[in-house]
């Protein structure tokens, strides 16, 4: 939606994007800007490479290992793509850009633009820029100009959204390069915030996640530390708004008024992404990370108290540098103890900028690995242990696009259950298209069988009497969502898709402008 006329066409783009949710969500902002500025998303099969794109921008990260290489290779591989076609726009933004900055354009000189973490709202007025003057534009800030949430948004789904409620962290994490690169923590006030969730559940989203590098700090900036939980509670008075996540929260911060919110609202769903990161307490030291793993696990214990149902999910870092057998010994107690749904498990590695990267005892390479696999191994137990005690059980599925890989050869659909469990399931072999579900509608199905990293729901498959409404081996509830997704494919609305991701249109959602105070009707 804008306030204006339609601006020309001007060519074509690609977004590319690296890294969290918050780049992700970031990249929705860049489309947003790209298309009011009148650019429009490239075919699904335009190749760069091949200069069939008119704009192509990369939104990196600087944590990933190698990330560097990465995309040096990636722009390496652009330079045929400029010489077939000269007036061919190359961009760079995000971490890696904040870090790097005029030393990407030395090292790729068909680079054209380079933008910083807190300047993204400069991408178009850069990119033209750098056409008038035929010089690359370089343009890195210290701290946020415009607060991306006011920025023009090109939302990759019709029924989930990002909402920002702050940017930056104020944490001084010895192996995190994120403060450097995003700046101190900068906080949205609630209003704004509640009324950007009107606004894209009014748009057609049923599912909002509340996104920030440390959520529960959400409020110190303005001098209230029990913002978080009032924010949650908030989002349960929002009509039509079904499932409302968040990420991340930081264990040091994490506060009972928090799990009292998440218990007594009924759309904030029973899930919780807890970074444990280690379960050493030296570790954890060294670290910078100021609490201890009897803090964690009593955490766990005061979530599952009030929310038994809660799959609770975590971040762990292997072969910290010091790390003794010990203190991995410590680690894998922990795990075992917390009972995770999930973990996303990585293997220390060096991030220049870092404390870390400059410490003694660094760990050699093989003993990280073997230690990281034991870790693979022990978590992969538990979550098929937690999982199987999910055979059985109803499960809510709100139908995803793109979550199940082998859905065209299992001839199953994929979505989410409302703790965030991956379960995919079987239709009826009678059900007419009409009533297939779409993605965005809400389908409910019983667990038949369990994988250590997704749930299959075959219910409908079942033999016995026919299915009727309300089945609990299967039945599908259209929603406002299937209904904005459905009309994004047919082209009804009238932004058309999206084009991020690695060089493919993504899922029809709608472009708004993020300011608060402009709703859809």
């Amino acid at each position: 939606m804008s306030l204006t006329a339609p601006a020309p066409q001007r060519g074509t783009y690609q977004v590319r994007t690296f890294g969290c949710q918050m780049n992700v969500h970031d990249s929705e902002r860049l489309t947003g800007m790209l298309e009011d500025s009148g650019y429009i998303a490239a075919p699904k099969d335009a190749d760069p490479r091949r200069g069939e794109v008119d704009v192509i921008v990369f939104n990196t990260c600087a944590v990933r290992e190698n990330a560097d290489n990465k995309l040096y290779g990636t722009l390496g591989g652009l330079r045929p793509g400029k010489d077939a076609n000269p007036g061919m726009q190359i961009a760079v933004g995000g971490c890696l850009a904040q870090k790097d900055r005029a030393a990407i354009v030395e090292r790729a000189p068909w680079v054209d633009v380079v933008f910083g973490t807190h300047n993204i709202g400069s991408l178009p007025v850069l990119l033209d820029r750098a056409r008038h003057n035929a010089e690359a534009q370089v343009e890195i800030l210290e701290s946020l100009d415009v607060f991306p949430s006011t920025l023009p948004t090109r939302r990759e789904s019709a029924y989930a959204a990002w909402v920002s409620i702050s940017v930056g962290c104020n944490n001084t994490c010895t192996f995190c390069i994120v403060p450097s690169l995003r700046g101190k923590e900068k906080d949205r006030r609630p209003g704004d915030v509640l009324a950007e969730v009107r606004d894209v559940v009014d748009s057609g989203a049923i599912e909002v996640t509340l996104l920030g590098q440390n959520v529960n700090s959400y409020g110190v900036e303005f001098g209230d530390r029990g913002a978080f939980a009032k924010l949650l509670r908030a989002c349960g008075d929002v009509e039509g708004l079904e499932r409302v996540r968040f990420t991340s929260p930081h264990p040091a911060m994490f506060t009972d008024d928090v799990i009292d919110a998440m218990a007594e609202t009924d759309n904030v769903m029973p899930q919780l992404h807890m970074p444990l990161q280690s379960g050493s307490d030296d570790v954890l030291r060294r670290m910078k990370r100021s609490y201890r793993s009897k803090k964690f696990l009593g955490i766990l214990d005061r979530v599952r108290e009030r929310i038994p149902e809660a799959a609770i999910t975590t971040d762990i870092i292997v072969g910290f540098p010091g790390e003794t057998e010990d203190d991995f010994q410590r680690t894998l107690e922990v795990v075992e103890a917390s009972r995770f749904s999930s973990a996303f498990t990585f293997q220390y590695s060096i991030r220049p900028g870092t404390p870390a990267a400059t410490m003694e005892d660094q760990i050699p390479k093989e003993v990280v690995q073997e230690r990281f696999e034991r870790l693979v191994a022990l978590q992969d137990r538990i979550a098929h242990e937690e999982n199987l005690a999910q055979e059985g059980r109803g499960v809510e599925i709100l139908v995803a696009e793109g979550e199940g890989d082998r859905d065209a050869e299992t001839r199953r659909l994929s979505g989410r259950a409302r703790d965030h469990r991956l379960v995919h399931f079987s239709l009826p072999t009678d059900l007419p298209e009409a009533q297939r579900p779409r993605p965005g509608d809400l389908v409910t199905a019983t667990v038949t069988h369990a994988a250590p990293h997704y749930l299959i729901a075959d219910s409908a498959l079942e033999a016995g009497t026919p299915l009727s409404a309300g089945d609990p081996r299967f039945s599908v509830r259209r929603t406002r969502s299937g209904d904005a997704w459905e009309a994004g494919v047919q082209g009804l609305d009238a932004g058309g898709s999206c084009g991020t991701g690695h060089g493919g249109a993504a899922p029809a959602g709608p472009v708004t402008l993020g300011m608060p105070s402009l709703r859809r009707g």
